[in-house]
């Protein structure tokens, strides 16, 4: 088992790829933390694996993240992964953007992520280990229509990782972030058919990705055979930039 014993916290766990991580790493022996904002959905996700915990958690509130953290310390005293997986998309032309469009996207993907790692990471260091992921996009490479707020958040996203790998390195803390390209998730399967069928034209694969596929991604990341990777920038995307 590669994550035997390890406390992992992931963000945005209740559905789509942060339910497949934590489930996945459950089953490479990970203590999983589960952090939502949607408590029904959270204890669900929680009542479906074994050795998981639930956390009702806005990324957006310092204070929820806080009382997680001590309480995640108190049982276990560590954590040995974050998982800054949670995320939400309120896409529209920049012409038709809204401030609140736009400001409810960079407080969520961006500030979320600043607010958990820094919260978060005092422990690592203090452990003198940790494995951090980070979850951009492929958006956050290439950008994409309608997704000014998104896209620049999995720009910063990229910029946090390569940042705190050299802050952090020297110190046992591995950073890292991974840039799925369209996955079957609630999200991506709620825009129209249409799209959809446009995206996987433009997949060399021919198909949308999975949550388990990312997953995948995540576990090697977070686990010690990726011991010698920090600061990449892994895109998951079936090609699509190809």
């Amino acid at each position: 088992m590669r994550l035997r014993n390890k406390v992992a916290l992931i963000t945005g766990a209740a559905k789509g790829i942060g339910f497949a991580t934590a489930k996945r790493f459950a089953e490479e022996g990970a203590k999983v933390m589960l952090a939502d904002l949607n408590e029904a959905a959270v204890m669900d996700a929680v009542g479906q694996l074994k050795h998981a915990e639930p956390y009702v958690l806005d990324v957006t509130d310092r204070a929820s993240i806080q009382r997680a953290v001590d309480d995640i310390i108190a049982k276990h005293h560590r954590i040995d992964i974050l998982i800054n997986n949670a995320g939400i998309t309120q896409d529209a032309r920049l012409v038709k953007m809204t401030e609140v469009q736009f400001d409810a996207v960079i407080d969520v993907n961006l500030k979320g992520v600043f607010n958990c790692t820094q919260l978060v990471v005092p422990h690592m260091l203090e452990a003198k280990k940790g494995a951090i992921v980070n979850a951009s996009s492929v958006v956050g490479i290439y950008g994409n229509f309608g997704q000014t707020n998104y896209s620049a958040t999995k720009f910063g996203v990229i910029g946090f990782t390569k940042t705190w790998a050299r802050e952090f390195g020297q110190k046992g803390i591995r950073v890292n972030a991974v840039c799925p390209g369209f996955i079957a998730t609630e999200m991506v399967k709620a825009m129209p058919e249409n799209i959809l069928q446009s995206i996987e034209q433009r997949s060399w694969m021919a198909r949308l990705g999975t949550p388990e596929e990312m997953a995948n991604v995540y576990l090697f990341l977070a686990s010690d055979e990726a011991s010698y990777v920090n600061g990449v920038t892994i895109e998951a995307s079936g090609g699509i930039s190809l």
